[in-house]
């Protein structure tokens, strides 16, 4: 979700050479001498991981809209649309990916070693988990229940080991590889590590279908286990970002949207709090199922206060960039699986509650959520068409 200023040319063979025999003191070339070969145009975009960052935003728009604590007609019917979308999205940006690692692999490769593309690495395994967790959630209308647990346990999988294994491979190649300035810390530092902890919130919903006994039981534990490990390293780099923030100001424009990833982590961990307590009692014994069970609001509710803080934090300072300038990129995708976050978080806790209040606030972060998604996807196809950001 992060945005890269590429360096204009990457290699000695991207710069463009000059044609001695057409310059000033030669204006014509004879026809007898061979002239240099045109460069190939390239079939396959040359696409960054912060791509699967739209994928995340349309299917949490889905898996949101079927969560609401409150329903209207025509809402699940919405929520099976945008779950369509989202999984063309999925096909468009893993088959373009695909062929751009088959294509032009050195360029593939080089983001890894990108101080702010590298973080965005963290994307494409979030993307198959929300879309995953979207297919359980809407898509069994229509593929059946059963093809959706099926393709639902496949993107889980395969998105956790993805996701665990960014969230060390990363921060290591940031360790030790890339030059970070004093003001480098960014909302994008948060896209690596924040995976386990959307695989701990999907991992619930599938806890009943495990076997019961160990694996049920594992299951659950990792899941726990890797809220804990995201949790944890969330609350480092958060810190890290505060004190940029204070010290040297907000920073370009283009980044500001970034700032709402942090709502990410927060909103993910109060779902999964919700949703592994929900499913405690099917794995643990008392009194540790009640416990975690409790977890849920003990943890969730003083949490929602710090993510409400700084939604309007992050607020303030985006309508304050907007009022100038604020570029369009694919970073303004960050004002969708965020918010959609707490969307998830908040029913969870509205309906755990029953406190109105809650209610009300999910319904308002879902209509700040949708509106977000429309403008951000409207203009992400402008860009596809024009080919504006595939430049």
């Amino acid at each position: 979700m992060g945005c890269q200023r590429p360096d204009r040319y990457r290699t000695a063979s991207d710069r463009p050479t000059i044609d001695r025999v057409t310059t000033l003191e030669h204006p014509a070339a004879p026809a007898d001498l061979p002239r240099a070969p045109a460069p190939a145009r390239r079939t396959v975009p040359d696409l960054g991981p912060n791509w699967a960052t739209s994928v995340m935003g349309t299917s949490i728009v889905a898996t949101a809209a079927a969560g609401l604590p409150v329903q209207v007609p025509g809402q699940r019917v919405f929520a099976d649309v945008v779950w369509v979308l989202a999984g063309l999205a999925l096909l468009a940006v893993g088959g373009v990916t695909a062929g751009s690692w088959l294509r032009h692999p050195a360029r593939a490769r080089a983001h890894l070693d990108s101080p702010v593309m590298a973080h965005s690495y963290g994307a494409p395994p979030m993307a198959l988990l929300a879309f995953g967790a979207a297919t359980l959630a809407v898509g069994g209308d229509l593929v059946g229940a059963r093809a959706a647990l099926g393709a639902d346990v496949v993107l889980w999988v395969v998105g956790t080991v993805l996701g665990l294994v960014g969230a060390v491979v990363v921060p290591f190649w940031v360790f030790t590889r890339h030059q970070v300035p004093d003001d480098g810390a960014s909302g994008g530092w948060l896209v690596p590590v924040v995976p386990p902890m959307v695989s701990a919130a999907t991992g619930a919903a599938l806890v009943p279908h495990a076997a019961a006994g160990q694996l049920r039981l594992t299951l659950l534990a990792c899941c726990y286990a890797m809220f804990g490990l995201s949790l944890l390293a969330s609350v480092v780099v958060i810190t890290l970002l505060w004190g940029r923030l204070a010290r040297h100001g907000v920073g370009a424009a283009a980044a500001v949207p970034t700032l709402w990833i942090v709502l990410g982590p927060l909103g993910q961990s109060i779902t999964a709090t919700n949703n592994l307590g929900t499913q405690a009692a099917l794995a643990l014994p008392a009194p540790y199922a009640a416990a975690f069970r409790a977890l849920g609001l003990v943890y969730g509710l003083p949490v929602w206060g710090f993510a409400v803080l700084w939604a309007a934090i992050a607020a303030a300072v985006t309508v304050r960039t907007a009022r100038v300038h604020l570029p369009f990129s694919l970073t303004w995708w960050s004002f969708t699986f965020p918010v959609g976050t707490v969307v998830t978080g908040t029913s969870a806790l509205a309906v755990r509650t029953g406190l109105d209040l809650l209610t009300v606030a999910a319904v308002v972060f879902f209509g700040v959520l949708v509106g977000a998604w429309a403008t951000v996807a409207v203009r992400t196809a402008a860009g596809v068409r024009t080919g504006a950001l595939l430049r």
